[in-house]
């Protein structure tokens, strides 16, 4: 595959699997939710959130037999720096009330106010995380 079709490929499925999940039970692909649904005391629907949560992770083997390789990650941060972000994302997903998936994919999908502030609020940090990271300031 080309560098162009894999993501275009993948942001086609998470699009149409976002609709379809929407159009067939009502219910936003929205991640944080759906696992934190199945971490709450009831697990409310856990047969559907199991099953939506392992696709997610079937994803990169469904791609390693149609491309014959698994997909190219290369993360160059410290670990110290990736756990502070995965805090910071999860702190950040518990503010804003979703996540990316929720607001960025599904919530500006239906044009919603809440999602439409949510992901330019979550474009800004990445923005001003970014320049942080690549001028030195934060290592």
């Amino acid at each position: 595959m080309t560098a162009f079709l894999a993501p275009l490929g993948g942001g086609a499925l998470i699009g149409a699997s976002a609709a379809l999940l929407l159009l067939a039970s009502g219910r936003i692909a929205g991640i944080s939710g759906i696992a934190g649904g199945l971490l709450s005391p009831a697990g409310r629907d856990a047969v559907w959130r199991v099953a939506f949560l392992v696709g997610l992770l079937l994803g990169p083997v469904l791609y390693r037999l149609a491309v014959g390789s698994w997909p190219e990650v290369r993360i160059e941060a410290s670990w110290p720096l990736i756990a502070a972000a995965g805090l910071l994302v999860g702190y950040g997903t518990q503010l804003g009330s979703g996540c990316t998936s929720g607001h960025g994919v599904c919530g500006l999908a239906r044009l919603s106010p809440r999602s439409i502030a949510a992901v330019v609020t979550f474009m800004a940090t990445a923005i001003v995380t970014v320049f942080l990271v690549r001028h030195g300031v934060v290592r």
